[in-house]
């Protein structure tokens, strides 16, 4: 099972976003035989922030958010782009917790990219100090699909760590030596 799960966040990886013309892009079109999203966080020293992105399957990512605030949701085409931005920002907020050296964080919207299959999410924690733990909870799309997985890449000074969470384990710890 473990390494059927690895191939499948491989191919998530790499799938060519923004090509209607794949074949593997028109079969996920309508649906996928997988649930995952990849959320990356990185230390960027140079300017004394980390950076936080959020890749989700657009259709999974609006059903959750249509569920979450009892409304129609549209993020490839909003209407309202404020109205997507506030929705994105509160979902995501809600269910993804980063703690650096013991001490939550709070996380800073800088908004979002979209394509036909996934939705990228972009926060900022400014932080200037060394990190040496990083703790996570993230339970994005948990309400949405029981077969929900979540992976995580952590990279500190240029060195990462990467796990998956399953539904339900929604807790990762990461520790960085200097």
């Amino acid at each position: 099972m473990e390494m059927l799960q690895s191939f499948l966040f491989s191919i998530f990886l790499f799938i060519p976003f923004g090509n209607p013309s794949n074949s593997l892009s028109k079969k996920m079109e309508n649906q996928h035989p997988f649930y995952v999203s990849v959320t990356e966080i990185e230390q960027n020293s140079k300017d004394g922030i980390i950076e936080i992105s959020c890749r989700i399957f657009t259709d999974d990512f609006e059903n959750t958010l249509r569920t979450f605030q009892n409304k129609k949701v549209d993020l490839l085409n909003p209407n309202d782009r404020n109205a997507a931005n506030q929705m994105i920002e509160a979902y995501i907020k809600k269910h993804l917790g980063i703690a650096i050296n013991g001490k939550l964080q709070t996380l800073q919207f800088v908004g979002y990219e979209k394509n036909e299959e996934a939705v990228e999410c972009y926060f900022q924690i400014n932080w200037k100090e060394q990190i040496k733990t990083v703790d996570i909870f993230n339970n994005l799309l948990f309400e949405y699909k029981s077969e929900q997985i979540n992976i995580i890449h952590v990279i500190v000074n240029g060195k990462r760590q990467s796990t998956q969470l399953a539904n339900p384990n929604s807790k990762a710890n990461f520790t960085f030596k200097s």
